[in-house]
């Protein structure tokens, strides 16, 4: 039996349930509430609350918080609230319910062990099925530990889901699917090479946020595009998630992966939350902060706008709501140690009230703005549902943009559309014409060709449309423009011709990803050909279908060896890792132009207005004094080209990369590699080859290069 806590008034600051020696300070912010209550249970669990306490007007209430401290409370204690105000939707979009037992914003650590999503969604009491909250002690030895200062172009992102990387068995990791498990895997993480992980959502969300059909086949939300609490890790990638270990285990994941040199990036939704529209559950915003949180109809405030196809949009450039978010991030940097964050639906955050599209949102401004965010990472990706693309536009210049043109382009490419030459020329070097207008530079754009939303890279080299009716929703969801190919068969294949084009694509794509200009993201698991069988919207399938099978780690190891080998190619070449346009015109003190461009025929321009041609080949020149130059020929045409090799005095070439080659031969390391003496080189059907430069006489300089190239 727990005792009766003697109560104090409290204070406003901090929001949240924030412990101290002598107790426990709550304080919810509600600006139209008339009647709080706060309700504390010994357990998660718990059928009936140990203290109910009535908060009052005069003695618990300032401004639009409501507190109380509540003397000698332990951590560990489980709480929730209940508020009551005015019901006035159309006019005023205020929902208040008293009954509804409400999940704390602020509340660093949740519970969803009761959880019924569809006891939220009607009205009456559902203190038996909703989430809690519990008190942490946040106290933490970090050993010294600090966000990572990893330069932008000097970043290699690899997006994973926290519980997929490690949940299948093959994993053999002693917490599948969890922080912990993630852990276990750092080594493997270091050992490939990249700078960050991109976790996909870890705030905590409702898994059972998923349509009708989907959920009578069992499914849930698997990727996380569903957050209800912004300062909580997610409690199903928790171990001990009943005894509120969420920021332990989260931090000790963050600890390990700086350790390992590996900076975090979170992926994170501020552009709606679980709560859906007028149908959906009442979790905490709803029945807490009436009209402000929500982008509502303004002559019927009953009606949610929805720019995400969720149900409902966060009304971001409201002053609470944008407080709250620049203060949720804040406290991630500061207290979580995170490097970076990736902001799902971006655009959605630069919509005003009446959805209309604002030049200067606050939000976006503020966050650029915020100095305690002035060395994290920010990234967007810059569209929403509802049609607004701003890719090359997104508002402020500290922000990362996903880069949706370079996708698609690259995916042509491979693919083998002809006429691409100028637009991938463009894309390789930067997307210059997205941001150099606005004095942006190279690292603005995320490159990527694979993520998790669509097809893995195996799936893209092996599905021409997509197979998604395991989701339950007839094959009507996911995109329908993957730009995929095949190869010739349609899925799963025994064909050895088959099976070695789509590794040989796979090599292209990781080739063609890693010598480009911007920051390159990976998918993980897709270094060892992780298929959902051509399932390209995997949001629902916790299960075999997404989940990383490790066994293919060790199948697969020449293609984990290749991409490996690509992430140090690009490592020891700082001219691919610029923070300025590439401008066909020699470095101060070269005479070498930055970058070459070399025809089909070997003449020294192609011909960029060219509709049949698919073959792009340059020389980029180095920018270090021990840097090789590189010269790179991508042929993704039937044909076999014979490209002359660039003619440059006391230089010779030896071959680093040919993507046709079976492994080893296919990427070799510098120490390995040998001259190539002959003056042509014979570059293989839907092939990348890279050489890089060795001085014939080291003690030239670059200054003495000649710009006669070929």
């Amino acid at each position: 039996m727990h005792r009766k806590y003697n109560l104090r008034s409290g204070s406003p600051y901090p929001h949240g349930a924030k412990l101290s020696d002598s107790g426990v300070n709550f304080s919810i912010s509600s600006r139209h509430a008339t009647d709080v209550e706060l309700l504390l249970f010994a357990e998660a669990d718990s059928a009936t609350p140990f203290q109910t306490i009535h908060l009052q007007k005069d003695k618990n209430h300032t401004f639009f918080s409501w507190h109380v401290f509540v003397e000698e409370l332990p951590a560990g204690t489980w709480y929730g609230w209940r508020i009551d105000g005015p019901s006035v939707t159309r006019e005023a979009g205020l929902r208040f319910d008293r009954e509804k037992l409400l999940l704390d914003p602020w509340a660093r650590a949740v519970s969803d062990k009761l959880w019924s999503r569809a006891a939220a969604c009607l009205p009456g009491d559902n203190s038996q099925h909703a989430m809690r909250a519990v008190v942490v002690d946040d106290s933490y030895d970090w050993e010294g530990d600090i966000p990572l200062a990893i330069r932008s172009e000097k970043a290699i992102i690899y997006e994973l889901h926290v519980g997929g990387f490690t949940r299948h068995e093959s994993a053999k990791v002693k917490h599948p699917g969890t922080f912990a498990g993630l852990i276990e895997k750092v080594p493997y993480l270091q050992q490939l090479g990249i700078t960050h992980v991109e976790l996909l959502p870890v705030m905590a969300f409702d898994e059972q946020d998923a349509p009708p059909h989907t959920r009578q086949l069992g499914l849930r939300n698997y990727w996380g595009y569903s957050t209800h609490s912004f300062f909580s890790p997610h409690p199903g990638y928790c171990v001990s998630p009943e005894q509120g270990a969420h920021i332990r285990e989260f931090r000790d994941m963050v600890k390990a992966l700086h350790k390992a040199g590996i900076g975090v990036i979170m992926d994170v939704v501020f552009n709606h939350t679980s709560e859906a529209g007028a149908d959906g559950p009442v979790i905490n915003f709803k029945g807490i902060t009436g009209n402000s949180f929500y982008l509502t109809d303004k002559h019927d405030k009953r009606i949610f706008l929805d720019y995400t196809g969720c149900g409902n949009t966060v009304n971001a450039n409201h002053p609470l709501v944008t407080n709250f978010i620049i203060s949720c991030l804040e406290y991630w940097v500061r207290e979580m140690h995170v490097d970076g964050f990736r902001f799902d639906l971006a655009s959605a955050l630069a919509r005003g009230e009446d959805g209309s599209v604002l030049q200067d949102p606050p939000l976006v401004w503020g966050i650029e703005l915020s100095e305690q965010l002035a060395k994290t990472k920010l990234i967007a990706e810059a569209w929403d549902a509802a049609g607004l693309y701003q890719v090359g536009s997104f508002p402020g210049y500290r922000w990362g943009e996903w880069n949706g043109m370079y996708r698609d382009t690259i995916r042509r490419f491979l693919r083998g559309d002809k006429g691409l030459i100028s637009e991938v020329a463009t894309r390789i070097c930067g997307s210059s014409d997205l941001y150099q207008h606005l004095n942006r530079l190279p690292i603005s754009g995320i490159n990527f060709i694979a993520c998790h939303d669509g097809f893995t890279l195996y799936d893209l080299v092996s599905y021409n449309q997509k197979h998604n009716l395991a989701n339950g929703e007839e094959n009507r969801d996911g995109c329908n423009n993957n730009l995929s190919y095949n190869c010739g068969v349609e899925g799963p294949t025994n064909d050895p011709a088959v099976l070695k084009l789509r590794h040989k694509q796979v090599k292209n794509a990781y080739a063609i990803l890693l010598l480009s200009h911007g920051v390159p993201m990976l998918l993980a698991g897709n270094e060892f050909l992780h298929s959902q069988q051509g399932n390209n919207n995997g949001y629902c399938q916790d299960n075999d279908l997404s989940w990383l099978n490790w066994e293919q780690s060790v199948e697969h190891i020449n293609m984990v060896r290749f991409v490996q080998q690509m992430i140090q190619l690009r490592k020891r070449h700082p001219a691919l890792m610029r923070r300025n346009f590439l401008t066909g015109q020699p470095r101060k003190g070269q005479t070498l132009p930055d970058i070459s461009w070399q025809g089909a025929d070997s003449e020294q321009q192609p011909d960029w207005h060219d509709p049949e041609l698919n073959i792009l080949a340059f020389t980029l020149a180095a920018v270090a004094a021990d840097e090789p130059h590189l010269h790179v020929v991508m042929n993704m045409s039937d044909q076999k080209y014979p490209m002359q090799l660039p003619v440059l005095p006391d230089i010779k070439w030896s071959l680093a990369v040919d993507t046709s080659l079976p492994s080893p031969k296919d990427i070799i390391p510098p120490a390995q590699q040998k001259t190539f003496a002959k003056p042509h080189y014979l570059v293989d059907s839907h092939t990348v080859v890279v050489f890089e430069s060795r001085n014939s006489e080291p003690k030239k300089s670059l200054a003495n290069l000649v710009s006669n190239l070929f």
